[in-house]
């Protein structure tokens, strides 16, 4: 016999059933029974952040690093509200989640009650599927569609709303082992003519490319990847998101492409005659202007789980809608199976014509500066982390030379907010990154204007004791706005310059951290090794940098990918 629970009961047991060990959260009058029943139990977590968008952020960043879906709980009203733009930047780049939020009464909805919004309206832009439970019989199913939707097909938030009366209400308690849903069932297999096709085009190809996305990191298929552009010797190149998703330092690796990609990269996709997208979407970032883009004839393979995403922007000719590593692992069985090999004179020539596009070192900057040059705090980052560490960040130009200048091997080390770019998220992310890998060194890599969005996070940090380390590549500026600002608003800079910016060593001592001022680029080395030593602490390095720095390469918006402005 089944026994009866409360809706706040079963809210908890869902959770822990489905294995969640961290929730992030803050409580509020619409959820305070959920939050009586997780204080009576151990095996889920809560963490308790200062603001709720910071709490959906650092379950983003536990998602991102983890494999696993992250899970915040708010309450209702500005709860929700504040968390709108933590489910909009996991939306925007396809990261599961299940966001728990609280509700007025059921008899109190739409009569403007205390606290209350249409949370369901609020977030169906931007959640791939929201539920509000009225009925709490049926509370223990829709949690449970919620972790199959949010992390099944293309990956994405789904919202549970739950009035408080529903959390209150009881019924028999009964966690479904699968959920069927009608009107619910994405395609995980590539289909086998298709793929056909795409071998075939490999084997034709004079002049290929890999061109690889997020998709290959939320499919995990970092590994069969590289088995196939090792098995072709074809190039390949990763967007922001699918940083890791082929090793950096592999000498096949020809850099992130897009608005700030290398010129190599840039280049070889614009002028490949067979170019294959795996788990990337032909965005506006990575491909410049589409007309300029489809002025080069070139055949395209695209693969990708989610049937929206193909021929979005690009007409594709080959179309294969499927699991990123199951479609991967077709093409690796087929093409082992045939006899013929590509055209090794025709990839030789366009080995050498790439090698030549490198020999440009689009990267390259003052390396004998007597002020701070942040390419070069990253380039330490890297030497003195051997690589190794989880890197989160903010938006700006440093998150575009933190995608640079570190070079990711692996898949999941970088988290950064890539379709909506999200200021404020770089230090609640690595929270959630340093919760889902304890012994995991985790860098937030960010600017002075991004860490004050979401600050007072350093007080979660106090409170569970996380050992971060910020690198605040601190420029007086929103170094992006400026930049933008000096290349077509003549010098105008309205409104960039961070005017009474804190003394961010005194700030992060009175959170109880640790902080380091580092003002020349001799000190750089020192400063990072010392405070990576501190193995139990939070260090805040503010790297005071020079103001003038501009990222290139550069595609001015509206250009073509070959259109790149140089150093």
């Amino acid at each position: 016999m089944s026994t009866e629970l409360t809706g706040a009961e079963i809210t908890v047991r869902c959770l822990q059933e489905e294995g969640v060990d961290h929730i992030f959260g803050y409580p509020g009058g619409a959820v305070l029974f959920i939050y009586d029943e997780l204080f009576k139990q151990d095996k889920v977590r809560h963490v308790l952040v200062r603001h709720e968008q910071a709490a959906v952020h650092a379950a983003d960043g536990y998602a991102r690093s983890s494999k696993k879906t992250g899970v915040a709980l708010v309450t209702s009203g500005p709860g929700v509200t504040n968390a709108v733009t933590g489910i909009a930047t996991a939306y925007m780049d396809s990261i599961p989640l299940v966001i728990i939020s609280g509700q007025v009464p059921t008899h109190a909805i739409g009569l403007d009650a205390f606290q209350e919004v249409d949370t369901v309206g609020i977030t169906r832009p931007c959640v791939k599927h929201n539920f509000l439970v009225k009925n709490v019989a049926e509370l223990a199913t829709t949690i449970k569609k919620a972790f199959y939707i949010a992390s099944t097909g293309r990956p994405g938030p789904v919202l549970v709303d739950i009035p408080k009366d529903v959390s209150q209400h009881k019924a028999a308690f009964v966690y479904p082992e699968n959920v069927s849903m009608r009107s619910y069932n994405p395609v995980v297999r590539g289909h086998g003519g298709q793929i056909k096709k795409a071998v075939q085009l490999l084997l034709e190809a004079k002049r290929p490319m890999f061109y690889t996305g997020g998709g290959v990191i939320l499919s995990n298929a970092a590994e069969q990847l590289a088995e196939l552009v090792r098995m072709l010797g074809f190039p390949c190149t990763n967007t922001l998101m699918g940083l890791g998703g082929y090793p950096a330092t592999d000498s096949q690796f020809v850099g992130m492409l897009g608005m700030h990609g290398t010129y190599e990269a840039n280049m070889a996709m614009q002028h490949c005659d067979v170019l294959v997208a795996v788990g990337a979407r032909f965005d506006d970032r990575v491909i410049g202007n589409p007309k300029h883009f489809s002025n080069e004839a070139r055949k395209i393979i695209h693969i990708d789980i989610d049937p929206s995403s193909i021929s979005k922007r690009v007409k594709v000719d080959v179309p294969i809608v499927g699991s990123v590593s199951g479609v991967l692992d077709e093409l690796i069985k087929l093409l082992k199976a045939r006899k013929e090999k590509p055209d090794q004179t025709a990839l030789d020539a366009w080995w050498t014509q790439i090698n030549l596009w490198r020999a440009r070192d689009c990267l390259k900057y003052d390396r004998a500066s007597a002020i701070i040059k942040p390419q070069m705090v990253v380039e330490k980052l890297y030497e003195v982390t051997g690589g190794d560490a989880f890197i989160t960040s903010d938006v700006g130009q440093h998150q575009m030379w933190a995608a640079q200048f570190y070079k990711f091997d692996l898949p999941r080390r970088w988290i950064n907010s890539g379709g909506l770019g999200t200021m404020g998220f770089g230090l609640p992310s690595a929270m959630g990154v340093q919760f889902a890998n304890p012994d995991g060194a985790v860098a937030c890599v960010t600017g002075e204007a991004s860490i004050q969005m979401c600050i007072q996070e350093l007080s979660t940090c106090k409170q569970y004791n996380l050992p971060l380390k910020i690198i605040n590549l601190n420029n007086r500026y929103m170094g992006m706005v400026r930049q933008w600002q000096e290349f077509f608003h003549g010098n105008r800079y309205a409104e960039s310059y961070m005017d009474a910016l804190p003394n961010f060593v005194k700030l992060a001592e009175s959170y109880g951290h640790v902080g380091m001022k580092i003002e020349q680029p001799g000190d750089i080395q020192g400063a990072l090794e010392e405070a990576f030593k501190l193995k139990d602490r939070l260090v805040f390095m503010d790297f005071i940098t020079d103001q003038t720095e501009n990222v290139f390469p550069m595609v001015p918006g509206g250009k073509g990918l070959s259109e790149m402005i140089l150093v």
